[in-house]
């Protein structure tokens, strides 16, 4: 069985082996927190940054997370509606006037969250250069048209979302998302997260494995090329580390991950760091859409810039988010559990919008959880 390190705690034993059976199975090399309460029950990390295997996975190793990073852009709107500087219920034209045209003035930023505003790829073709250019992506979102009514279908924002979210944040704080992230939220959390990598970081990068069928796309288009087509190679690339990509170029480790969303789970507080009143948390769970996804092709549940757990209950206080390739991030709200899951390995299965890997993992620390 793969060699397992880190911490684990007894009753959490279970999500260690999971782990390790995965290593021998699936991955290169991952790691896995879980946090309970202020507690973080599980840190642990295996095998290898590289697929010759080589090079041992470390304490510090992070990598691309993929779409896991659309729950700290999340985060980051949260708290500044938790401030009372942002309004979800507002038109995006309020904060970001050029977006107002072309029919989009009635888009509200709640859309923008929840996969409905109708921008779920860009018209005008792409280019992986047009990622890195914030003013080129965010002006020819401002300047097209909606494929759909706000808040009348839901259509994964793979890219996009990023860029609108990021955009707003920029013009109410005067700082790119990336910057405010860092500032506001890893920064007193003192979490290994970044969003727009800075070059000393690169040395504790683990490359990402392709899928080895993989087919240049992005998030919003799962089964198919997307605009622009986004090979998994680029996320290796220096200039995809340091571009800020708010929706899928976010960089860390399963810690860093559970260490900010863990704010979610414990009422806007992690370890003394208090970033949202418990209402604010409270907005990550409030249903904006429940139905058919027509770019997933499958029945969700949106809230707040989050994914909603707990099949079709309303009551259920759960979120969460993953990435391209199997990156996940799961909030509890009523146990106060968090759970991450992170990789460089990505598997080349379409055949579902879930990874066994990833939900393996949740299913083991609820073990513990009840024990």
């Amino acid at each position: 069985m793969a060699e397992i390190h880190g911490r684990c705690a007894s009753e959490f034993g279970r999500v260690a082996d999971t782990l390790a059976a995965s290593l021998d199975r699936d991955d290169v090399g991952a790691s896995v927190a879980v946090s309970a309460g202020d507690e973080l029950v599980v840190d642990i990390w295996g095998g290898y940054t590289d697929e010759s295997r080589t090079a041992r996975w470390q304490r510090d190793t992070i990598t691309n997370v993929w779409s896991t990073t659309k729950t700290m852009t999340a985060l980051c709107a949260l708290v500044l509606t938790d401030r009372g500087e942002l309004d979800p219920a507002a038109p995006v034209a309020e904060y970001w006037p050029e977006f107002g045209t072309a029919g989009k003035e009635s888009v509200l930023v709640r859309h923008v969250l929840s996969h409905t505003a109708g921008l779920p790829t860009w018209d005008e073709p792409m280019t992986l250069e047009d990622l890195y250019d914030w003013p080129t992506a965010t002006a020819r979102l401002a300047a097209q048209t909606l494929r759909w009514s706000p808040g009348t279908a839901a259509g994964y924002h793979g890219l996009t979302q990023g860029y609108l979210v990021g955009e707003i944040v920029r013009r109410i704080t005067g700082r790119s998302l990336g910057v405010f992230f860092a500032e506001e939220i890893a920064g007193p959390l003192e979490a290994d997260f970044h969003i727009g990598l800075p070059a000393e970081h690169d040395h504790r990068v683990a490359p990402i494995i392709a899928p080895s069928a993989s087919a240049a796309r992005d998030d919003s288009a799962p089964r198919g090329p997307g605009n622009p087509p986004v090979p998994a190679a680029a996320a290796n690339t220096a200039a995809w580390r340091r571009a800020e990509i708010p929706a899928v170029g976010g960089f860390g480790n399963a810690r860093s991950v559970t260490a900010v969303q863990s704010v979610v789970a414990n009422g806007g507080a992690w370890r003394g760091v208090r970033l949202l009143s418990r209402e604010g948390c409270e907005r990550a769970v409030h249903e904006q859409f429940r139905g058919m996804d027509t770019v997933l092709g499958a029945r969700m549940r949106y809230g707040l810039g989050y994914g909603l757990g707990g099949g079709e209950s309303p009551s259920a206080r759960t979120c969460f988010w993953g990435g391209w390739g199997g990156s996940l991030v799961w909030v509890d709200m009523d146990t106060r559990m968090t759970v991450s899951y992170v990789m460089n390995r990505m598997l080349d299965d379409d055949r579902s919008l879930t990874d066994d890997r990833s939900f393996d993992i949740v299913a083991a620390a609820y073990d513990g959880v009840t024990a």
